[in-house]
Protein backbone atom coordinates (compact mmCIF):
# COMPACT_ATOMS: atom_id res chain seq x y z
CA UNK A 1 0.00 0.00 0.00
CA UNK A 2 1.36 3.36 -1.07
CA UNK A 3 2.22 5.73 2.02
CA UNK A 4 1.13 9.29 1.34
CA UNK A 5 -0.51 12.51 2.33
CA UNK A 6 -2.52 15.03 -0.19
CA UNK A 7 -4.08 18.17 0.03
CA UNK A 8 -1.39 19.18 3.03
CA UNK A 9 -2.24 22.56 3.45
CA UNK A 10 0.97 25.61 3.61
CA UNK A 11 -1.19 28.43 5.00
CA UNK A 12 0.12 31.82 4.34
CA UNK A 13 1.25 34.77 7.06
CA UNK A 14 1.04 38.44 7.71
CA UNK A 15 3.29 40.48 9.44
CA UNK A 16 0.52 42.66 11.75
CA UNK A 17 3.68 44.62 12.20
CA UNK A 18 7.40 44.44 11.42
CA UNK A 19 9.94 46.35 13.49
CA UNK A 20 13.56 46.62 12.63
CA UNK A 21 15.58 47.04 15.69
CA UNK A 22 19.26 46.41 14.56
CA UNK A 23 21.67 44.68 12.55
CA UNK A 24 24.01 41.44 14.08
CA UNK A 25 27.40 41.41 13.28
CA UNK A 26 27.00 38.37 10.42
CA UNK A 27 24.65 41.15 8.59
CA UNK A 28 21.07 39.48 9.83
CA UNK A 29 18.63 42.24 10.99
CA UNK A 30 17.22 42.18 14.24
CA UNK A 31 13.53 42.32 14.11
CA UNK A 32 10.31 42.39 16.25
CA UNK A 33 7.21 41.21 14.61
CA UNK A 34 3.88 39.13 15.30
CA UNK A 35 3.48 36.33 12.56
CA UNK A 36 -0.46 36.04 12.17
CA UNK A 37 -1.55 32.62 10.52
CA UNK A 38 -4.24 33.12 7.61
CA UNK A 39 -6.17 30.70 5.66
CA UNK A 40 -4.98 30.93 1.98
CA UNK A 41 -2.40 28.47 1.59
CA UNK A 42 -0.42 26.85 -1.37
CA UNK A 43 -1.11 23.16 -1.42
CA UNK A 44 1.59 19.79 -1.14
CA UNK A 45 1.05 16.17 -2.10
CA UNK A 46 3.74 13.89 -0.43
CA UNK A 47 3.86 10.31 -1.61
CA UNK A 48 6.71 8.01 0.13
CA UNK A 49 9.03 6.11 -2.33
CA UNK A 50 11.69 3.39 -0.84
CA UNK A 51 14.37 4.21 -3.76
CA UNK A 52 15.64 7.49 -1.76
CA UNK A 53 15.30 9.42 -4.69
CA UNK A 54 13.55 13.06 -3.71
CA UNK A 55 11.61 14.60 -6.42
CA UNK A 56 9.03 17.06 -7.78
CA UNK A 57 6.64 15.89 -10.41
CA UNK A 58 5.31 19.27 -11.41
CA UNK A 59 6.88 22.28 -12.80
CA UNK A 60 6.46 25.54 -10.72
CA UNK A 61 7.15 28.61 -12.67
CA UNK A 62 10.58 30.35 -11.65
CA UNK A 63 11.63 27.99 -9.42
CA UNK A 64 14.27 25.00 -10.34
CA UNK A 65 13.56 21.88 -9.10
CA UNK A 66 16.97 21.81 -7.00
CA UNK A 67 16.33 24.94 -5.61
CA UNK A 68 12.44 24.29 -4.70
CA UNK A 69 12.48 24.44 -0.58
CA UNK A 70 10.24 22.08 -0.92
CA UNK A 71 13.15 19.73 -2.26
CA UNK A 72 15.55 21.36 -0.06
CA UNK A 73 13.23 20.37 3.28
CA UNK A 74 12.80 16.63 2.44
CA UNK A 75 16.76 16.43 1.45
CA UNK A 76 17.35 18.09 4.99
CA UNK A 77 15.40 15.99 6.55
CA UNK A 78 16.51 12.75 4.35
CA UNK A 79 20.13 13.51 5.78
CA UNK A 80 19.26 14.59 8.84
CA UNK A 81 17.49 11.20 10.14
CA UNK A 82 19.69 9.17 7.84
CA UNK A 83 16.60 8.01 6.05
CA UNK A 84 16.42 5.47 3.19
CA UNK A 85 13.32 6.47 2.11
CA UNK A 86 11.87 8.90 -0.97
CA UNK A 87 9.19 11.10 -1.79
CA UNK A 88 7.07 12.75 -4.60
CA UNK A 89 6.45 16.14 -4.04
CA UNK A 90 3.66 18.26 -5.74
CA UNK A 91 3.33 21.34 -4.88
CA UNK A 92 0.11 23.86 -6.06
CA UNK A 93 1.50 26.79 -5.85
CA UNK A 94 -1.43 30.11 -4.97
CA UNK A 95 0.55 32.09 -3.01
CA UNK A 96 2.89 34.44 -4.96
CA UNK A 97 6.71 34.91 -4.87
CA UNK A 98 8.32 37.88 -3.23
CA UNK A 99 4.87 38.72 -1.39
CA UNK A 100 5.55 39.01 1.95
CA UNK A 101 3.10 35.71 3.19
CA UNK A 102 5.67 33.09 3.58
CA UNK A 103 4.50 30.66 1.23
CA UNK A 104 7.99 29.15 0.27
CA UNK A 105 8.78 29.33 4.00
CA UNK A 106 5.58 27.78 4.65
CA UNK A 107 6.00 24.74 1.75
CA UNK A 108 8.98 23.93 2.97
CA UNK A 109 7.31 23.81 6.80
CA UNK A 110 4.61 21.27 5.41
CA UNK A 111 6.68 18.93 3.84
CA UNK A 112 8.73 18.74 6.89
CA UNK A 113 5.68 17.77 8.94
CA UNK A 114 4.49 16.01 6.38
CA UNK A 115 7.43 13.55 5.19
CA UNK A 116 8.46 13.44 9.44
CA UNK A 117 5.09 11.57 9.58
CA UNK A 118 5.37 9.48 6.20
CA UNK A 119 8.88 8.37 7.06
CA UNK A 120 8.42 7.78 10.44
CA UNK A 121 11.25 9.66 11.55
CA UNK A 122 9.98 10.87 14.91
CA UNK A 123 11.51 14.24 15.14
CA UNK A 124 10.04 16.61 17.82
CA UNK A 125 8.68 19.87 16.91
CA UNK A 126 11.48 21.87 18.59
CA UNK A 127 14.15 19.57 16.54
CA UNK A 128 12.04 19.77 13.31
CA UNK A 129 11.81 23.54 14.23
CA UNK A 130 15.76 23.84 15.29
CA UNK A 131 16.95 21.81 11.63
CA UNK A 132 14.78 24.11 9.60
CA UNK A 133 16.47 27.65 10.13
CA UNK A 134 18.92 26.52 7.39
CA UNK A 135 16.26 26.84 5.13
CA UNK A 136 15.13 30.45 6.02
CA UNK A 137 14.20 32.17 9.09
CA UNK A 138 10.86 32.53 8.48
CA UNK A 139 10.17 28.46 8.52
CA UNK A 140 10.33 27.59 12.53
CA UNK A 141 6.92 29.95 12.47
CA UNK A 142 5.29 28.02 10.42
CA UNK A 143 6.59 24.62 12.23
CA UNK A 144 5.50 26.42 15.47
CA UNK A 145 2.14 26.01 14.91
CA UNK A 146 0.35 28.92 16.21
CA UNK A 147 0.30 32.70 15.66
CA UNK A 148 3.56 34.46 17.52
CA UNK A 149 5.53 37.27 18.75
CA UNK A 150 8.99 36.55 17.41
CA UNK A 151 12.61 38.04 17.96
CA UNK A 152 15.93 38.14 16.55
CA UNK A 153 15.89 37.37 12.81
CA UNK A 154 12.32 36.12 13.41
CA UNK A 155 13.48 32.98 14.80
CA UNK A 156 13.04 33.49 18.97
CA UNK A 157 9.23 32.50 19.04
CA UNK A 158 6.33 32.97 21.68
CA UNK A 159 2.56 32.38 21.43
CA UNK A 160 0.86 35.38 21.58
CA UNK A 161 -3.49 36.27 21.17
CA UNK A 162 -4.48 38.05 18.08
CA UNK A 163 -7.40 39.54 16.99
CA UNK A 164 -10.40 37.09 15.42
CA UNK A 165 -10.98 38.89 11.72
CA UNK A 166 -11.11 38.96 8.13
CA UNK A 167 -8.25 40.18 6.24
CA UNK A 168 -8.39 42.01 2.31
CA UNK A 169 -5.20 41.49 0.67
CA UNK A 170 -3.45 42.95 -2.74
CA UNK A 171 -1.20 41.37 -4.64
CA UNK A 172 0.00 44.19 -6.42
CA UNK A 173 1.49 42.11 -9.31
CA UNK A 174 5.18 42.94 -8.65
CA UNK A 175 7.99 40.61 -7.19
CA UNK A 176 9.56 42.50 -4.22
CA UNK A 177 12.96 40.61 -3.59
CA UNK A 178 14.00 40.32 0.12
CA UNK A 179 17.36 41.48 -0.49
CA UNK A 180 16.40 44.60 -2.23
CA UNK A 181 14.77 45.80 0.80
CA UNK A 182 17.12 45.03 3.88
CA UNK A 183 20.25 46.12 2.22
CA UNK A 184 18.70 49.37 1.39
CA UNK A 185 20.44 52.64 2.89
CA UNK A 186 16.60 54.14 3.26
CA UNK A 187 15.73 51.39 5.64
CA UNK A 188 15.28 52.54 9.47
CA UNK A 189 17.11 49.73 11.66
CA UNK A 190 16.81 51.57 15.21
CA UNK A 191 13.04 51.00 16.27
CA UNK A 192 12.72 51.01 19.73
CA UNK A 193 12.20 47.31 20.80
CA UNK A 194 8.65 46.83 22.11
CA UNK A 195 7.34 43.92 25.14
CA UNK A 196 5.07 41.02 23.82
CA UNK A 197 2.34 42.54 26.71
CA UNK A 198 2.24 45.63 24.84
CA UNK A 199 0.86 43.90 22.17
CA UNK A 200 -1.56 44.84 20.76
CA UNK A 201 -2.90 47.66 22.95
CA UNK A 202 -0.06 50.03 23.74
CA UNK A 203 -1.44 53.38 22.14
CA UNK A 204 2.19 54.65 22.87
CA UNK A 205 3.43 52.15 20.01
CA UNK A 206 3.32 52.52 16.20
CA UNK A 207 2.60 49.57 14.78
CA UNK A 208 4.02 49.97 11.69
CA UNK A 209 6.41 48.21 8.77
CA UNK A 210 9.58 49.47 8.97
CA UNK A 211 10.11 48.16 5.59
CA UNK A 212 7.18 49.13 4.08
CA UNK A 213 8.16 53.01 3.64
CA UNK A 214 11.70 51.49 1.41
CA UNK A 215 9.38 49.10 -0.60
CA UNK A 216 7.00 52.10 -1.74
CA UNK A 217 9.61 54.47 -2.74
CA UNK A 218 11.05 51.07 -4.58
CA UNK A 219 8.02 50.00 -5.83
CA UNK A 220 5.61 52.32 -6.85
CA UNK A 221 2.50 49.84 -7.53
CA UNK A 222 3.18 49.28 -3.26
CA UNK A 223 2.40 52.66 -2.73
CA UNK A 224 -0.48 52.78 -4.46
CA UNK A 225 -1.90 49.37 -2.98
CA UNK A 226 -1.83 50.85 0.20
CA UNK A 227 -2.96 53.90 -0.32
CA UNK A 228 -6.00 52.74 -1.82
CA UNK A 229 -6.70 50.18 0.75
CA UNK A 230 -6.58 53.01 3.16
CA UNK A 231 -10.01 54.22 2.43
CA UNK A 232 -11.26 51.20 3.99
CA UNK A 233 -8.71 50.21 6.91
CA UNK A 234 -5.16 50.50 8.39
CA UNK A 235 -3.53 49.41 5.33
CA UNK A 236 -0.13 47.75 5.40
CA UNK A 237 2.80 45.49 3.67
CA UNK A 238 3.39 42.44 4.93
CA UNK A 239 6.69 41.50 5.33
CA UNK A 240 8.86 42.37 2.79
CA UNK A 241 6.66 43.28 0.22
CA UNK A 242 4.54 43.44 -2.06
CA UNK A 243 1.51 42.37 -0.48
CA UNK A 244 -0.81 45.01 1.36
CA UNK A 245 -3.45 43.83 3.27
CA UNK A 246 -6.12 45.43 6.30
CA UNK A 247 -8.25 43.57 8.76
CA UNK A 248 -11.88 43.96 8.61
CA UNK A 249 -14.96 42.76 11.17
CA UNK A 250 -16.80 40.22 8.69
CA UNK A 251 -16.54 37.90 5.59
CA UNK A 252 -19.11 40.63 4.16
CA UNK A 253 -17.25 43.23 4.60
CA UNK A 254 -14.28 41.97 2.98
CA UNK A 255 -16.77 41.40 0.08
CA UNK A 256 -17.63 44.96 -0.28
CA UNK A 257 -13.41 45.85 -1.00
CA UNK A 258 -13.20 43.43 -3.30
CA UNK A 259 -15.55 44.11 -5.69
CA UNK A 260 -14.98 48.22 -5.82
CA UNK A 261 -11.54 47.47 -7.28
CA UNK A 262 -11.35 48.16 -10.81
CA UNK A 263 -7.83 47.88 -11.83
CA UNK A 264 -5.72 45.02 -12.54
CA UNK A 265 -4.36 43.91 -9.00
CA UNK A 266 -5.47 40.46 -7.56
CA UNK A 267 -7.48 40.61 -4.66
CA UNK A 268 -8.56 38.05 -1.95
CA UNK A 269 -10.10 37.24 1.40
CA UNK A 270 -8.66 35.74 4.01
CA UNK A 271 -9.55 34.46 7.79
CA UNK A 272 -7.34 34.71 10.34
CA UNK A 273 -6.44 31.16 11.96
CA UNK A 274 -5.20 30.04 15.18
CA UNK A 275 -3.64 26.89 14.64
CA UNK A 276 -1.47 25.98 11.58
CA UNK A 277 -4.12 23.43 9.64
CA UNK A 278 -1.84 21.02 9.20
CA UNK A 279 -1.45 20.18 12.73
CA UNK A 280 -5.39 19.53 12.59
CA UNK A 281 -4.91 17.17 9.52
CA UNK A 282 -1.69 15.47 10.90
CA UNK A 283 -3.82 14.66 14.19
CA UNK A 284 -7.06 13.29 11.66
CA UNK A 285 -4.04 10.55 10.26
CA UNK A 286 -3.37 9.40 13.71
Amino acid sequence: MTLSLTRCPAPAKLNLFLHVNGRRSDGYHLLQTVFQLIDHSDYLDAEVTDDGCITRTNDVPGVPEDSDLIVRAARLLQQHTNSQLGARLTLHKTLPMGGGLGGGSSDAATTLMALNALWQTGLSQQELMRISVQLGADVPFFLFGENAFAEGIGEELQPVQTPDCWYVVIEPGVHVPTPAIFSSDLLTRDTKPVKITDFPADEFVKWKNDLQSVACLLYPEVDKAVKWLNQFGAAKMTGSGACVFCAVSDESEADKIITQHEGNWKLWKAKSLNIHPMMKKLQTKD
